[in-house]
Order: C-alpha cells, then sequence, then structure tokens
C-alpha cells in the first residue's frame, strides 16, 4: 500500500515534539513511524495533531480520503466525528452550568411539566415512551446522563429483539455506556435553552472557536472535501449524513484541525484553572467494567484501579504520574477516532481516522507520539494489529 503524506506547513522541519514524560521525538522520525504502522495494519486514512503547552505542534494527514480513486487525505477533509460529539456537547452543558442555566444534580424530569415518558420528541426510536412504569427515571440526573450511569442502554436496539427502551441497573450505581442517556440530556439542554442543539452549539462553540467546518448536521458545502469511511479491507463504505436531527450522542461532522481548536480551548481553560473544566473532568462514577463494550463490559476487575479510571461529564478520566488523562473516543462504521490530554503538562494528541483499522494502530500511536501508556487500551478495545495475527 502505497503512502501519501500531507504537511500541514510549507517548511520542511525537524521539530522536537515534547511528550508527557518530558521526552522528545523528532518530527521526520514520528513521521517515518507513522508511515510504517498504518502501511503495516492498512489504516486507510489518519489525521493526528500533537499538543505542547496548549498549542498545535503537529497536524499532518496521511493515507487516502477515498482508497478506490487515491485521493489524498490532508487535514482540511471533514470526517464524521461519530462520539467525539460527545465531549464538546459535555462542553455546553460545562458552559450552561457556569452560566448557572443547569443543575447537574437536579433530576431531569422536574424540568418538565409532563413525565419524561411523555414528552414530545420526533423520531418514534428516539421516544421514552418505553420507560412509563419504571419510576427509576425520575432518578436520572444530567450528570448521569453524561457519565453514562443512568442505567439506559447504549441504543435499545442493539441485541434486544424488541427495540424497548429499559433501565438496567439503578440509576447512579453503575457504569455503561450510554447514547440514550447523552440524547436524554440533549432533550433536556434544547428545553432550557428552547434552541436546538445544533443553534446553541454554532453560537457558543462553533462560531466562538472559528470552527468553520464543523456542525452538528450536514452542510452542503461539506460535499466538497469530505472523507468516505472505509472498512477493514478498504472497501469504501456509502456515506452516512444527518440533514434534520442532531444528535449529541453522535451526528457531527468536523475536521482535525477544528477538533484541535476545541481540544486547544479546552487544554487553555484548564491552565486558568476554569470551572468549566473543573466540572468536565471531576469524577463521577468510577469504572470497574473488564471493557468498555461487547460481553466483558459486565465483567467486573481491578485492573485500572492504578489510575483509577472514572467517567467525568463526557470524558473518561484517569490518574497518571503527570496528572489526570482526559480521553473522548469516537467509533462508527468506517470511522474511529481518539484524544486525549493530560492538562497539567498541556500535552495531548487527536487521532481521526477514516479506517476500521485503525483502532489497532492506537495504542503504539499513543506510545510514540506523547508516550501515553495509560490510556486502558484493552478496556477500549484498542487491540494491536499484530496481536490478531
Amino acid at each position: 500500500m502505497a503512502i501519501i503524506l500531507q504537511i500541514s506547513c510549507n517548511t520542511p522541519t525537524d521539530n522536537q515534539i515534547k511528550r508527557i514524560d518530558d521526552s522528545t521525538i523528532s518530527e521526520k522520525l514520528l513521521d517515518k513511524k507513522i508511515k510504517s504502522l498504518i502501511d503495516k495494519a492498512n489504516v486507510t486514512g489518519i489525521a493526528i495533531s500533537i499538543f505542547n503547552y496548549q498549542d498545535v505542534v503537529y497536524q499532518k494527514a496521511f493515507g487516502y480520503s477515498n482508497f478506490e480513486t487515491k485521493e489524498s487525505l490532508d487535514v482540511n477533509h471533514i470526517f464524521y466525528g461519530a462520539s467525539l460529539s460527545k465531549s464538546v456537547f459535555a462542553y455546553l452543558v460545562a458552559q450552561l452550568l457556569s452560566e448557572n442555566k443547569i443543575d447537574l444534580d437536579k433530576p431531569v424530569h422536574s424540568y418538565f411539566d409532563i413525565e419524561l415518558p411523555e414528552i414530545s420528541i420526533d423520531k418514534e426510536f428516539r421516544r421514552l415512551h418505553d420507560l412509563k412504569g419504571d419510576d427509576r427515571y425520575k432518578q436520572f440526573t444530567t450528570r448521569m446522563c453524561l457519565s453514562h450511569s443512568t442505567g439506559l442502554p447504549n441504543w435499545r436496539w442493539i441485541n434486544n429483539p424488541d427495540e424497548k427502551l429499559r433501565i438496567h441497573f439503578d440509576p447512579g450505581t453503575n457504569h455503561s455506556y450510554s447514547g440514550e442517556g447523552i440524547m436524554l440530556a440533549q432533550w433536556l439542554v434544547e428545553h432550557i435553552t428552547n434552541e436546538k442543539l445544533e443553534d446553541i452549539a454554532k453560537e457558543k462553540i462553533f462560531i466562538p472557536l472559528g470552527m468553520k467546518n464543523s456542525d452538528y448536521l450536514w452542510r452542503d458545502d461539506f460535499k466538497k472535501h469530505f472523507c468516505y469511511g472505509h472498512s477493514k479491507k478498504q472497501e469504501k463504505l456509502p456515506k452516512d449524513i444527518e440533514t434534520e436531527d442532531a444528535a449529541a450522542a453522535g451526528s457531527m461532522e468536523t475536521t482535525i484541525i477544528d477538533y484541535s481548536l476545541f481540544l486547544q480551548n479546552i487544554l487553555q481553560l484548564s491552565k486558568k484553572n476554569s470551572e468549566v473544566t473543573k466540572n468536565l473532568f471531576a469524577p463521577t462514577i468510577r469504572i470497574k467494567s473488564k471493557a468498555q463494550f461487547g460481553p466483558l463490559a459486565k465483567e467486573i476487575t481491578n485492573e485500572y484501579d492504578d489510575i483509577e479510571l472514572s467517567y467525568g461529564l463526557g470524558w473518561a478520566i484517569l490518574k497518571s504520574p503527570y496528572g489526570i488523562g482526559a480521553g473522548r473516543g469516537g467509533h462508527s462504521e468506517g470511522f474511529q477516532h481518539y484524544s486525549i490530554i493530560f492538562p497539567d503538562k498541556g500535552i495531548g494528541v487527536v487521532f481521526m481516522s477514516n479506517s476500521d483499522n485503525a483502532e489497532s494502530i492506537f495504542k503504539e500511536l499513543l506510545e510514540i507520539t506523547i508516550a501515553d501508556t495509560f490510556t486502558p487500551w484493552k478496556w477500549k478495545g484498542y487491540i494491536p494489529y499484530d496481536l490478531n495475527e
């Protein structure tokens, strides 16, 4: 597989990039290692940004945006952001909290004049009527929604023949990843602000941060420069677009440039000891599961006690000798992303890929880019490609 490298600057450099353990890696050596990894693992395309002292010091794209046509991927390509949508939404909620417009621990149902099962939601497959008869929904809080501790499933239709929405454990007692919980928080935010998610996100995040190529809904101008997702066999997948119903849990389109602006802002706020980032990164619930998804998600382990793996508001939180790490992944058919920032060091990295093979190099990429050996790669399901052979 031929690898094409797109560099985001015009002058050849060999900058030294600082890592969290205070070691460094040269830009040229990093380029070489990344190209070798994506070649070995058949990763169609990947874009990477690295942060030092809160600023982007490395931002490049490798591989292809369309494997069929061999169009090179570049840093301006639009990616389907998948669950990176959740970290942006959590930041929105944290802003509303700082404005005293929302209380994270007030029961969600108490904001509405009618019971949650009866609130008006346009799409049948998102309605909450199945919760009628189980009064535990009255315990749901926004904090639970954003820390994945409501007891709601990821999506009601996964491994569930009747596709009914159910509460699987008492709210607030456990962690279990839930897109349904994030959507409930979205209904609340839209109710409180009397605005649609896509509009308030533009007002409070995308426009102020200069994220010109980001939106929770597909825009016509995205057609000019988007990348396709690709299967493990590098088959181009049809582009799925959302034009009507923004979803905080996963409808955002963005670029590596834009999402890097978002992460840079988060790092800068944390450096200023902002209440927004204090709330985002405050651990809400400890995680004891062997894996984030799949059958192992129901098994208990103490394997991650050394990093005190937890969930905050929309971010997974871990402890390291270099301070906390705040991680956020994104995974959907044909797209695999991951970011982690270490605010105390002002260092972080984000990977955005249009390949179903990308997660197989994330463990090694984290180690070579910023010396992150703390991300719980087995819990995340980031099994290295050479362990699958």
